[in-house]
């Protein structure tokens, strides 16, 4: 045994296969593959590189932004917050970031700077999400002033995000592709509307531009079932070693709290992973990790650097055994739901010491599919 920490193995495999998945479900349409947040856990640079096919990729920050292009990534870069200030738009115009401008702040500090080289810009329109973007009755005002006011920018197009869309039947969808396409309409302007699960569910939100991002990591967008119902495979897998194996007698209580009290003789594992390593605290007892191929229970609180599970269903189980707690073999969405929480926060909160130990790519299937 050579490890000792947790680790989070990325399939770059299954990477261009879900990239794959999204081109055909929109094949007349661009894609910004979004790669925030650390391409959700994954690794930005590493993740970016892998997905170089993308037409473009799509980030939170202007930072973010800035480190895609300081690793050689040629592809339109659209940051989705914009700048926030005249330090983040000097930033973005020598770097040549495209930026959504969702507020009246942003349109002053172009009306202000004049960037040497025009700047694509995008028009964010709050189209029944509510949290960013413009009214759609403000919308012609602001497309005024960027036309007239502001020389440095390239107008590239409006954009809006989908408030329910995890909800397949839920109307406000359509409602919102609706407006945005109502407030285009006679202008001319490229839209782009789809996440995730725009693109698989709705047909309308598959504009000039889409922008998959869970989809990507092999996750489903959905609030039930995972993304191998999908045809997706899960480009991570978190891994953990077995650290020990405990005989425990009946009444034995486990972990703080003695929160599972051992039924009977038993052995027991101890997996070196924990919250502080990402895994949810709140997982509880009963949750599966995954042991040479079989489903092993959590018993007990999730410590910051160890689990507690029964091995009474994989008696074989060595110290030094690898456990999987998501991933292939294990959907991340079943983790997250026992958890109550969804799996987008899972893998965008592994933690630094996390070792992301990047799979080479091998012909044939993604692992995931494989399983």
């Amino acid at each position: 045994m050579t490890w000792s920490a947790p680790r989070a193995l990325i399939d770059h495999a299954a990477l261009r296969h879900n990239l794959g998945a999204a081109r055909r479900l929109a094949p007349t349409s661009r894609v910004w593959a979004v790669v925030k947040a650390n391409a959700y856990g994954h690794g930005l640079e590493q993740t970016a590189a892998t997905l170089a096919d993308a037409d473009g990729f799509a980030v939170a920050r202007v930072e973010e932004g800035v480190r895609l292009c300081e690793a050689g990534v040629s592809r339109p870069i659209l940051v989705l917050e914009g700048a926030l200030c005249a330090d983040e738009l000097a930033v973005a115009a020598r770097f040549q970031l495209g930026l959504a401008l969702h507020h009246r702040g942003q349109v002053a500090l172009l009306e202000e700077a004049a960037p040497p080289a025009p700047l694509a810009c995008w028009i964010k329109v709050d189209t029944g999400m509510h949290r960013l973007g413009f009214a759609p009755a403000v919308v012609p005002g602001v497309l005024e002033v960027l036309g007239h006011r502001c020389g440095g920018v390239r107008l590239a197009g409006l954009l809006t995000h989908l408030a329910n869309a995890d909800v397949p039947e839920d109307t406000s969808s359509v409602q919102q592709c609706r407006a945005l396409q109502a407030l285009a309409a006679g202008r001319g302007l490229p839209l782009s509307i789809a996440n995730s699960a725009g693109l698989i569910a709705l047909p309308a939100a598959r504009t000039e531009w889409v922008r998959p991002g869970i989809m990507l990591y092999g996750a489903s967008p959905f609030v039930t079932g995972c993304g191998a119902d999908l045809g997706l495979a899960p480009a991570m897998t978190l891994q953990g070693p077995l650290l020990a194996i405990q005989h425990l007698a009946a009444g034995a209580a486990v972990g703080y709290g003695g929160t599972y009290v051992c039924p009977e003789a038993m052995p027991v594992g101890v997996v070196g992973v924990g919250y502080g390593d990402g895994y949810p605290r709140h997982a509880p007892t009963g949750t599966p990790v995954l042991l040479r191929g079989v489903r092993v229970p959590l018993i007990g609180r999730v410590s910051m650097d160890m689990i507690s599970v029964d091995l009474r269903p994989q008696p074989a189980a060595t110290v030094g055994d690898s456990v999987t707690l998501w991933g292939g073999g294990l959907p991340v969405e079943e983790i997250a739901a026992r958890s109550g929480t969804i799996p987008y926060e899972l893998l965008c909160r592994i933690s630094p010491r996390v070792h992301l130990e990047h799979l080479p790519e091998t012909a044939g299937e993604p692992a995931g599919l494989r399983q």
